[in-house]
């Protein structure tokens, strides 16, 4: 889900006029500001996002407090975006964010700084049932999450609170899942309090996901392990109050993946 409007915002700021050619960082350190950003604009504007980038930066050194120094950072957080700089993107936006935390364009950093922490963590995201447990790496989805989170709380009338919500859930159940794959891994090694600990922070950090039954299920598996029957029944009371046709609950008896026998809310 790429944001098919950041072109149209960043050119609704610019200056439609300059020179296109791209001048070494010798010559742009000699321009003045309102050549120089409209040569960047300009860029920009027609897809040669890399030199945008040399004239921004050279822009953003030179005059950071000139008449285009916020405009400059916006569509510097933009240049960085289009040519893959992730990193740069998230930078630049956090930098925007703390010197202008009231301006009415603020939205679109968050925004931004969420979309670049989105794209560096696609190869989590699509692979995460290709790559074995320990080599997993969810860090960026969950700097998106929070980058998301904050921008939908803060601007729910931004015009970007709609897609972020959208991400949010996506990434909620994907971060649910990887909860939940880890508290696997801590089962099959019977790891039983820290399984149990990463089903309760599912369900306490990712409620009302399609992972909340299986956290349930961990949980009653884990106090199986551990040998604290009271807890696992009070458990599997709720799985099945919740989920009755959960897959590992089959005529009332709970059937544990790992854990030796069973268990029903009648024992």
């Amino acid at each position: 889900m790429r944001a098919t409007s950041l072109s149209a915002i960043v050119l609704a700021t610019a200056l439609l006029a300059g020179c296109a050619s791209g001048p070494s960082k010798e010559v742009l350190a000699r321009q003045p500001e309102q050549q120089l950003y409209q040569q960047a604009i300009e860029a920009l504007n027609n897809g040669r996002y890399s030199s945008a980038v040399t004239q921004l930066e050279t822009l953003d050194s030179r005059y950071p407090f000139g008449q285009h120094a916020q405009q400059t950072q916006l569509a510097l957080m933009y240049a960085y975006y289009q040519i893959g700089s992730w990193e740069l993107v998230r930078s630049t936006a956090t930098r925007y964010v703390r010197l202008h935390p009231n301006d009415p364009q603020v939205d679109y950093a968050y925004y931004l700084r969420g979309l670049a922490a989105w794209e560096a963590g696609r190869f989590s995201l699509e692979s995460l049932d290709l790559i074995d447990i320990s080599k997993r790496d969810l860090g960026s989805s969950r700097d998106a999450y929070v980058d998301f989170s904050e921008l939908a709380r803060r601007f729910p009338s931004s015009p970007y609170a709609a897609d972020a919500r959208q991400r949010i859930i996506y990434l909620r159940n994907v971060l649910a899942r990887h909860e939940l794959q880890a508290a696997d891994f801590y089962l099959r090694r019977k790891a039983y309090v820290a399984a149990v600990e990463r089903g309760r922070w599912v369900i306490e950090h990712y409620p009302q996901t399609s992972a909340n039954p299986d956290a349930l299920a961990v949980m009653v598996e884990g106090y199986m392990g551990l040998g604290a029957k009271d807890r696992a029944q009070e458990t599997l009371a709720i799985l099945e109050h919740n989920k009755p046709d959960h897959p590992q609950v089959r005529d009332g008896i709970f059937h544990p993946r790992y854990v030796k026998g069973t268990l029903s809310l009648n024992d």
